[in-house]
């Protein structure tokens, strides 16, 4: 089982590179194995191109410590981890630094849902977090960044699992979903969104879409109602 998720996380990590919202060494992807109490997760500062499933390193998520591989996780382990801890239906995260996203973090502002390309993935809004403090960030800034997410959506009322993503202010975004190929999915789809976000706010200031409309294609695609695709 481990072995398979080291895999799994491997090529999700690949993914990111091949999608374009990656460079360098930027960005990781976690997936975990709930029944085990592990997470496996991208090696800190290896380049993509050399990256391999034994790369990958196996991290307790209770104690947060590593318990195999030869490489440092990634140093936004203790963010995974407090996402991991706090929403029991995610099993796969990943971090990004993509242009259009970050350019909403560092605005520290939402990325509005403003069309159905947003609605068929997101249900309202993406979040963007509060500011970390200077304690914060001195003290333990990777596991308050975990905090402030988590906080976010807790205060806000997300289903996390219907908006399976965030921006955290002046850093960047975080997606999530029932595996590491659907974080990285929304990683892709996230940054697709803010980009279209973006435009749509520099031609028009004011633009916005009917509740109703968002219902429609979020719930044609998710739900006991859902029809879109094949069965």
């Amino acid at each position: 089982m481990l072995e398979t998720l080291k895999e799994q996380v491997c090529e999700a990590n690949l993914e990111l590179n091949r999608r374009g919202i990656v460079i360098y060494t930027f960005g990781n992807v976690s997936g975990i194995d709930r029944e085990a109490g592990l997470i496996v997760i991208k090696p800190s500062g290896i380049a993509y191109d050399i990256m391999k499933p034994e790369d990958m390193v196996v991290v307790d998520l209770k104690t947060g410590d590593p318990v195999e591989g030869k490489w440092k996780p990634s140093s936004d382990t203790k963010t995974h981890l407090e996402i991991y801890r706090a929403f029991p239906e995610v099993r796969g995260i990943t971090h990004t630094h993509s242009i259009n996203a970050v350019a909403f973090a560092q605005a520290g502002l939402d990325i509005p849902a403003l069309g159905t390309t947003h609605a068929d993935y997101f249900y309202g809004a993406i979040p963007c977090t509060r500011e970390l403090t200077k304690e914060e960030v001195e003290e333990a800034y990777e596991l308050n960044t975990g905090k402030v997410i988590v906080d976010c959506i807790k205060e806000r009322g997300i289903d996390p699992m219907a908006v399976p993503g965030i921006v955290v202010k002046n850093h960047g975004p975080f997606s999530w979903g029932k595996d590491a190929d659907a974080a990285v999915y929304h990683a892709v789809v996230m940054e697709a969104v803010a980009e279209m976000g973006l435009k749509t706010l520099l031609l028009n200031q004011t633009a916005s879409m009917q509740q109703y409309v968002l219902d429609k294609h979020y719930k044609r695609k998710h739900g006991p109602g859902a029809y879109y695709g094949q069965k």
